[in-house]
């Protein structure tokens, strides 16, 4: 019994001291730094703190940008009175959204910054940068005085392009001038061109509205006359100039754009001027139905911007220039026509309105022009009609029409076009008002089938 007390003494410090140890293994509360806990404030620097979650796979580099993030958004960016963007605001030349991405797109590169801490727990990570405030304002200029030097380089060439009558590569070195400067829109850009102190983007963006304003579209002839004389088909010749004072200079390789409204739907062409400023295209296929057609030449602007050129900035710029455009009436004359009738019912002549009566009609509401005279006409119309017995049935009668309509040319008697309907069917109480009918049926088919045959073959 005595030696069991020694040993049961020993187990129990052994219990003992198990107990201190797990005691001891708590860890203590964990302490934030202070710029975790309180952000700092400096006169010397811009501040930046960054926070991530530990469960993402990559939050130092989330923290960093978050930081980077914080930081430029302690650099105040002003629009000055003088600049694009406060010029264009004023205009109202460009909505919020777009003044909205130059400023997210063109926000402060930043430079020079440095990482002063980090700190994590087992959920968080945090992390603390800096840029110096003088350090960052002296690579900005830097930076700002590069970008205008290339700036007013391009728009040199610009000027130099339009003496030569290129308007395609004055724009484009006039856009990629204002893309080189586009971080410093809404800054003072004042620079000296020639014995002027001018504010560099606005002058540029001035530019391109006076290249655009200048261009002159003419064409001739001024009038698109379409007849049966020329087919229906007129060439034109449209030339593009550039007005600056009493200074004018062709424009070459100038892209263009026309259209006019055709028989299925609107015809659309491209083109470029030649080294005299001239581009030709033909009109024809017009629609009749179209009120006041026209001949629309526009300046191709899309054609006028190089693809490897930012969207996002150039297509607002562009779309708020004046596009230059040309608009040339087209008369429309149809021919006019002579039209001879034979129309007969079961071998009788026709006392009642026939088909001729609806050719004439039908192309009257088209612009065709009738005349009493044959040596007056441009066409010479033949319509033969004739009906035929078709049986009975239970006490109705049944007729057939066939109908039958060519049309010459009266200076050449060619033959233009040839064409009709056979068996048209006309049921009634007796042959000769079964024949009237046909002739009544025979409308919708001359209407809608036989004169657009017609229209199609001449025009």
């Amino acid at each position: 019994m005595n030696k069991l007390l020694p040993i049961a003494f020993v187990l129990g410090l052994f219990a003992c001291k198990d107990k201190q140890q797990v005691v001891q293994n708590v860890p203590p509360p964990v302490q934030r730094p202070a710029w975790v806990a309180s952000r700092p404030v400096s006169d010397a620097d811009y501040i930046g703190i960054g926070l991530a979650n530990k469960s993402r796979s990559d939050f130092q580099e989330t923290a960093k940008k978050n930081a980077l993030n914080d930081l430029a958004s302690e650099i105040s960016v002003k629009v000055e009175g003088n600049s694009l963007l406060y010029t264009l605001d004023r205009k109202n030349s460009f909505d919020e959204s777009f003044t909205s991405t130059i400023n997210t797109k063109t926000s402060e590169q930043i430079e020079g910054f440095e990482m002063v801490d980090s700190w994590d727990n087992g959920t968080e990570y945090w992390t603390y940068y800096r840029l110096n405030k003088a350090e960052h304002a002296r690579i900005k200029a830097e930076k700002k005085r590069q970008a205008i030097a290339q700036a007013t380089d391009l728009y040199a060439r610009s000027q130099a392009s339009v003496a030569a009558g290129d308007l395609k590569s004055a724009i484009d070195q006039d856009l990629r001038a204002l893309l080189a400067i586009k971080a410093y829109w809404g800054e003072n850009d004042e620079v000296l061109i020639g014995e002027r102190s001018v504010p560099l983007a606005n002058e540029i963006y001035n530019d391109l509205q006076r290249l655009t304003n200048g261009v002159r579209l003419t064409a001739l002839p001024e009038r698109c006359a379409l007849e049966y004389s020329n087919h229906f088909k007129r060439e034109l010749l449209v030339t593009a100039r550039s007005v600056n004072g009493a200074t004018t200079r062709d424009l070459a390789q100038l892209p263009l754009v026309m259209s006019y409204p055709g028989i299925n739907g609107k015809v659309t062409a491209t083109s470029n001027t030649d080294g005299e400023g001239q581009a030709r295209t033909t009109v024809q296929g017009i629609d009749l139905g179209a009120a006041g057609p026209e001949l629309l030449v526009r300046v191709d602007m899309d054609g006028l911007v190089s693809k490897d050129l930012d969207p996002t900035f150039v297509k607002p710029l562009v779309s708020s220039l004046t596009v230059p455009e040309l608009r040339v009436p087209i008369d429309l004359k149809l021919p006019k026509v002579f039209i001879s009738a034979s129309e007969k019912n079961l071998g009788e002549p026709l006392t009642e309105a026939g088909a001729a009566l609806t050719f004439r009609q039908e192309l009257t509401t088209k612009g065709f022009r009738f005349v009493e005279k044959e040596s007056e006409a441009e066409l010479i119309m033949s319509v033969t009609a004739t009906t035929r017995e078709g049986g009975t049935s239970n006490g109705f009668f049944t007729a057939f029409l066939d109908l039958s309509v060519s049309c010459k040319d009266r200076s050449t008697q060619d033959v233009v076009y040839s064409g009709g309907k056979q068996g048209v069917k006309g049921v009634q109480l007796a042959y000769d008002k079964a024949g009237l009918e046909a002739y009544k049926k025979a409308v919708q088919d001359i209407r809608q089938e036989v004169v657009p045959a017609l229209m199609n073959a001449i025009l």
